[in-house]
């Protein structure tokens, strides 16, 4: 089968096995047929495989792999049930220090990470109860979903484990973290703080007490 049967799929960032089947038609009689063809124009270099099943073309890569929005369309492909998160946006809003982070998310499935040509995406579980505080968009007709900087923060600190003494006496929480939390403006300090009210958690109140003693005096 000639690779040319893919051009339909050129200007599309993803398509699956039975989308390529229904381009294909009579060309491909089985899923092990269109498996084995496919298999094979990943490893020539036509194809890029995202996952199990899904694909995008390498033109498509081509004119699109370097724009900000490829990486994190490309992670809500991989898992579509998730939201940038943690390190990614945090780095983002100059939060934390100059370090390169793969593209990190938060899903209410299992914690996962997923690696292929394209790079590395970091899925983090979270309780169904703390899936929330994020917008959608879209690029390239994908849609995506993004926390806020302050739902960022707040699912860093959560997961993250830390003392369980974090008296401000003894512990500069943003100091030993190194995080760069002095630009948080009025509004954003007031949504962290929602979400820690809303989670009860004694470990979240220990957290907002020390950033308000440390960082964000009245």
């Amino acid at each position: 089968m000639n690779h040319t049967i893919l051009t339909p799929f050129e200007n599309l960032p993803y398509f699956t096995m039975a989308g390529f089947r229904q381009i294909a038609g009579e060309a491909v009689v089985e899923d092990q047929h269109a498996r084995v063809a496919l298999h094979r124009w990943v490893k020539a270099g036509h194809l890029i495989a995202l996952k199990k099943g899904v694909y995008m073309h390498r033109h498509f890569y081509e004119r699109h792999g370097q724009e900000a929005t490829f990486s994190v369309m490309v992670s809500a492909i991989v898992l579509p049930q998730s939201y940038l998160s943690l390190e990614y946006v945090l780095q983002q809003h100059g939060i934390l220090a100059e370090i390169t982070y793969p593209v990190t998310a938060v899903t209410p499935k299992n914690t996962r990470t997923i690696t292929n040509s394209l790079g590395t995406f970091v899925y983090r579980h979270i309780q169904p109860a703390y899936y929330r505080g994020f917008r959608m968009t879209d690029a390239y007709g994908v849609p995506y979903a993004q926390a806020s900087l302050a739902k960022a923060l707040f699912d860093y600190l959560y997961l993250r484990s830390l003392p369980i003494d974090m008296s401000p006496q003894r512990y500069h929480l943003a100091e030993e973290l190194r995080l760069n939390l002095d630009e948080f403006i009025l509004s954003e300090r007031a949504e962290f703080a929602g979400y820690v009210a809303d989670s009860g958690m004694a470990k979240m109140q220990n957290i907002l007490k020390n950033l308000e003693v440390h960082v964000w005096r009245p």
